[in-house]
């Protein structure tokens, strides 16, 4: 494989382009089993309406983990609205468009988002009052079953030069409440500083949806325990604030 040309660089993984091919080669040492369930989320949402790269193969190189994908030719939604400021509002309803498509899908052997967050959860490093308050928050929360990408944000989703739309990264996927993926991505524009878009963001979420954004903010408890996980050190204090407030109940 050539692992010459580099895509983009991140903290536990490199991914490269080799001609039609995209290689995501993970650090040595990267956990086997996340690997495999990443290919596997990625093999089951192949089985959706949904467009993603075809995954090709997962193998070893050198050591190290990678999973083989098809290479999808196109910018990010993130790179177009860089280059497009001025029609940021019109950008961030195709990316709520776009969620609402994996939202009206199901896939009935992905990890349940209920069961994920319980154990996270359990992982955190909050006192034993607090864990049992985001379970019981967490438990009396309504069941659903629909696709959740888990992480989803501009940068995941691929337009082709013909205009056509991939969704890409699917490790995180689970199925669940719709209104817990839309938390996650709102968290996500709070967590990069992007407060000013997240609101646009939220509020393109909840009037396309007809979802009321309090149901939405109820999840934020949950999905910034479920991120402290991570231990990022910069972002602690303002998730340790959100857990901390009951104000979302």
């Amino acid at each position: 494989m050539n692992l010459k040309n580099i895509i983009t660089t991140r903290s536990n993984k490199t991914i490269y382009r080799d001609g039609d091919r995209c290689i995501k080669l993970f650090q040595k040492g990267f956990s086997k089993a996340d690997v495999l369930n990443e290919a596997l989320n990625h093999a089951r949402i192949e089985e959706t309406a949904l467009n993603i790269p075809k995954l090709l193969e997962v193998t070893m190189i050198e050591g190290c983990w990678a999973i083989v994908s098809e290479y999808i030719e196109g910018r990010t939604l993130s790179e177009i609205m860089i280059a497009d400021p001025a029609n940021r509002q019109e950008y961030i309803n195709l990316l709520v468009d776009i969620q609402l498509e994996i939202h009206a899908q199901r896939s009935p052997l992905l990890t349940n988002h209920r069961d994920k967050m319980l154990r996270k959860i359990s992982m955190t490093t909050y006192d034993n009052a607090i864990k049992y308050e985001l379970q019981t928050h967490l438990e009396s929360m309504p069941r659903h079953d629909k696709v959740c990408h888990g992480d989803f944000r501009p940068s995941n989703v691929i337009i082709s030069p013909e205009g056509k739309r991939y969704i890409i990264d699917w490790s995180h996927a689970t199925k669940g409440n719709a209104s817990a993926d839309a938390a996650r991505t709102y968290l996500i524009y709070l967590l990069t500083g992007r407060e000013e878009e997240g609101e646009a963001y939220l509020k393109a979420f909840c009037k396309k949806s007809g979802t009321q954004r309090h149901y939405v903010e109820k999840w934020l408890r949950i999905v910034a325990a479920s991120q402290s996980v991570k231990g990022v050190e910069a972002e602690s204090l303002f998730l340790d604030r959100i857990v901390n407030v009951v104000d979302y109940w």
